[in-house]
């Protein structure tokens, strides 16, 4: 038994030496030059005004939430698409179907006023 898993063991300990090295290296040889000014937040060569941890308005995440629904929607279709002649009509119509709820969804939100940014 031990015969079947000593490479699997193998792999584990390879990649725990990785992981080890790629945390510890940078640390050993990198320069570390610890001061006030290295210490400061940084953000895009602008002194930050207010603090970083600002609540995000609900907004944005159902934007978010909008966009990953929608863009999941090609994944579907682009596989679909590729295969179409070989599945027929039946699968057209199916896709028609898809489409269409994706749609009304659409117009849902638009409705909802869910993609307004103000």
């Amino acid at each position: 038994m031990f015969e079947t898993f000593f490479p699997i063991f193998l792999l584990f300990v390879f990649a725990l030496g990785v992981v080890l090295v790629m945390i510890y290296l940078p640390a050993l040889i990198a320069p570390k030059s610890l001061g006030r000014r290295k210490l400061t937040p940084y953000e895009c060569g602008i002194i930050p005004e207010t603090d970083a941890r600002n609540r995000f308005p609900v907004k944005f995440y159902m934007i978010a939430i909008l966009f990953i629904v929608f863009d999941l929607e090609i994944v579907f279709l682009y596989p679909w698409a590729l295969i179409l002649r070989q599945l027929g009509l039946f699968a057209f119509i199916e896709m028609l179907v898809f489409i269409g709820i994706l749609l009304l969804g659409y117009l849902y939100i638009i409705k909802k006023g869910a993609l307004k940014w103000e």
